[in-house]
């Protein structure tokens, strides 16, 4: 997993995180994520070095976050700042320090990166754009990892069997052929397919009037974990959905996903959000009974027909970028 830590990876949508100091793991790696006084996010060990406390446990002052057990401070750059128990606080030990990690905060996530990234955080042109409305949904906490996660949202084959009526019928089981390239750590394809019409539960896609609705999707994958994908009927509707998932280890995954529409401003958020828990649900199920717990980057290792396209061309542009370890 040394590689990953190359990567910017999703840790909190933006939104959860105000004034109170939140606890994730990346990597098997502990964090504490904060903001100081003008809002930005900061991303550090939640490991105390004085006693090894966690100190997403205690609170920000300031521009820094204090240890719950003795009241230690420490700053943005991870030096301790305040010790209340020196009666020269001028006398802090340069050893008095935690680990920190570049964060940085887009499309409406807090990413960090564990070392210096080597790609940039994908960007979402619409993102403040006022034409368009955006819903946040998840985390999706999976006992699987990210690349399993990931994968799993570019399977065409499993629509008809594990999402009938709502994305696939299973009397239409055939996947459409489908354009796929690779372009250094991104992977780009399209597909034209009948999908399912709208359910009377979940009236979220822009087909209502159609009785034969065909879905135009164009996808990106980037390496490692993200996939941004825009929806459309042929008309001026559209969708996008932005999905990255936090390898939390090599075998747990939270998928983070948000979704914008330039149409049924009206309908509440809620709608969208509950269409997905139970497709993320019903997918959940699956990928959590896959073995390996974690994408076998050796294309040898499981069975591929003409259909899985684009789980090669994700394994391949994987493979070449390092980042299967």
């Amino acid at each position: 997993m040394n590689a990953l830590r190359s990567a910017w990876h999703p840790v909190v949508l933006s939104l959860e995180l105000n004034t109170e100091p939140i606890a994730t793991t990346l990597l098997d790696t502990p964090l504490v994520i904060w903001r100081d006084s003008n809002g930005t996010p900061h991303a550090s060990s939640d490991i105390c070095v004085h006693r090894g406390t966690a100190l997403s446990g205690g609170c920000v002052k300031g521009d820094n976050i204090m240890c719950p057990y003795h009241g230690w401070q420490f700053d943005s750059s991870g030096a301790c700042v305040h010790i209340p128990q020196l009666e020269d606080p001028s006398r802090v030990p340069p050893k008095a320090k935690v680990p920190v990690y570049q964060c940085a905060e887009r499309n409406g996530m807090v990413w960090v990166a564990l070392a210096t990234p080597r790609f940039d955080i994908p960007l979402i042109d619409e993102i403040d754009d006022a034409n368009w409305k955006w819903v946040n949904c998840g985390p999706y906490e999976w006992n699987a990892g990210s690349s399993r996660q990931l994968e799993n949202f570019t399977d065409f084959g499993h629509f008809p069997w594990v999402h009938p009526g709502l994305l696939g019928d299973p009397d239409r089981p055939v996947v459409p052929d489908c354009d796929v390239s690779t372009t250094g750590h991104v992977v780009h394809y399209n597909i034209v397919r009948p999908e399912a019409p709208n359910s009377d539960d979940f009236p979220i896609f822009a087909n209502s009037n159609t009785t034969s609705p065909m879905r135009t999707s164009r996808y990106e994958i980037h390496a490692p974990f993200t996939l941004l994908l825009r929806l459309g009927w042929g008309g001026v509707e559209g969708m996008i959905y932005f999905f990255a998932s936090q390898p939390v280890d090599h075998d747990h995954s939270r998928g983070f996903l948000i979704i914008g529409r330039n149409y049924n401003f009206d309908q509440p958020d809620s709608v969208i959000r509950d269409f997905e828990d139970v497709i993320f649900n019903q997918d959940k199920v699956i990928v959590e009974s896959q073995r390996p717990k974690s994408v076998p980057f050796d294309i040898t290792s499981e069975l591929h027909m003409k259909f899985d396209g684009v789980a090669l061309a994700y394994r391949k542009m994987m493979t070449t970028n390092g980042f299967t370890n």
